[in-house]
């Protein structure tokens, strides 16, 4: 009944970590991105307003996330536990989910933060672009993505570290390395008594 959160940078690893931390503990990974990716593909009425969005590297707007987060967050394979993979994104996002568990009687039970520095991170994208031929990588768009980041993702950050809720790993060495550190940590902080629990 494990309900993670892992946020970073875009280039962060956040989706390959995300993959192996679910695997751990044994929960499906519910990913913005691949919520996204399936809207636009079925042409679904938010995925066509989204793909604006998503083609020039800006954020969606919050009210198309929250509504496609909020269909995906009811369905059954997540009654057990779920990590949330780029969700929220906006302190407002932060707000939304709260709402969204609270009806549901859930709760997070730890945020996972993966940091690296800015050239870590842009290099990594670009190797990523090259290989997967992604049009969507390219550094000015990576640019934009990071900026947009750095000014509304560290509220969301700031709002759980502000819980206790907050797990830091450097996430700028080996991808099995960064796993093993994260699991470490999430086991960690889960296993601590933490207060009001």
């Amino acid at each position: 009944m494990t309900r993670l959160l892992i946020i970073g940078p875009p280039g962060s690893g956040k989706g390959t970590q995300a993959e192996h931390l679910a695997r751990h503990f044994g929960v499906p990974t519910v990913s913005t991105g691949e919520i996204f990716r399936t809207n636009v593909s079925q042409e679904t009425e938010l995925g066509n307003q989204a793909a604006g969005y998503l083609d020039g590297g800006d954020f969606v707007p919050d009210h198309l996330t929250n509504a496609m987060v909020k269909d995906r967050l009811l369905d059954s394979d997540l009654q057990e536990g779920f990590l949330l993979d780029g969700y929220p994104r906006t302190a407002p996002q932060v707000t939304e989910l709260d709402n969204m568990l609270v009806a549901q009687g859930l709760a997070l039970d730890a945020v996972i933060e993966l940091t690296a520095p800015d050239a870590v991170l842009e290099r990594r994208m670009l190797r990523r672009a090259a290989e997967q031929g992604r049009t969507d990588d390219t550094v000015d768009v990576f640019r934009r993505r990071l900026d947009l980041y750095h000014r509304e993702t560290h509220e969301v950050v700031s709002v759980y570290a502000g819980r206790g809720m907050l797990v830091s790993v450097d996430g700028s060495g080996d991808p099995g390395d960064i796993t093993e550190l994260a699991i470490a940590a999430v086991e960690k902080f889960l296993a601590s008594p933490r207060p009001g629990a």
